[in-house]
């Protein structure tokens, strides 16, 4: 089977069970924004130097699969997606980038005005805030939508990830710092 079924040559694509919409809806919209953010997710985990934020990556790219599926169901059919697919979005997930946005604070790390993305020269650093820009854009389509999720999970997660992925930035940054600073 070819993953070129032409199905979507007409402007079109499938949501799940069976329902068509055009490519150009809000909901497609919100999903692409979620597949780029995933993708600049894998980009911070391959350079990030932290293993936390490897870590949060790993797991978060795996619950954007999940947020996907909701975000790919008709209305009317939230029932159908909870009761045949495991994955969406989870208190315990929130529960999860709370933790981190703790964990990161605690390291008393100082701000001065606003951040230049890639200042530092930090790679983990520059990718951290790039996937924190894609994950405010995301947010942002998931607000916009004209009929909006059942529940607010995904944008109470999707609003934590983009804390943690700033507060990420700011971890790659000094592990920069300090590695610079050596050589």
């Amino acid at each position: 089977m070819s993953i070129a079924t032409r199905k979507g040559d007409g402007g079109e694509t499938d949501l799940l069970f069976g329902a068509r919409v055009s490519k150009a809806s809000d909901r497609i919209q919100a999903l692409g924004e979620v597949d780029e953010l995933n993708a600049a997710l894998g980009l911070l985990r391959v350079h990030a130097a932290d293993p936390r934020v490897i870590e949060i990556c790993a797991k978060v790219q795996l619950w954007l699969i999940g947020l996907m599926g909701e975000l790919a169901t008709p209305t009317g059919k939230e029932e159908t997606y909870a009761s045949t697919h495991a994955q969406h979005v989870k208190p315990e997930q929130l529960e999860f980038l709370d933790a981190r946005v703790a964990e990161f604070e605690a390291q008393k790390m100082t701000f001065k005005g606003w951040v230049l993305p890639g200042a530092a020269g930090s790679k983990g650093g520059a990718f951290a805030d790039l996937a924190r820009a894609v994950c405010r854009r995301a947010e942002r389509a998931v607000v916009a939508l004209a009929e909006p999720l059942t529940h607010d999970l995904p944008l109470h997660f999707l609003n934590r990830l983009s804390d943690v992925l700033w507060l990420a930035a700011r971890v790659e940054d000094k592990l920069g710092e300090v590695a610079t600073d050596d050589t």
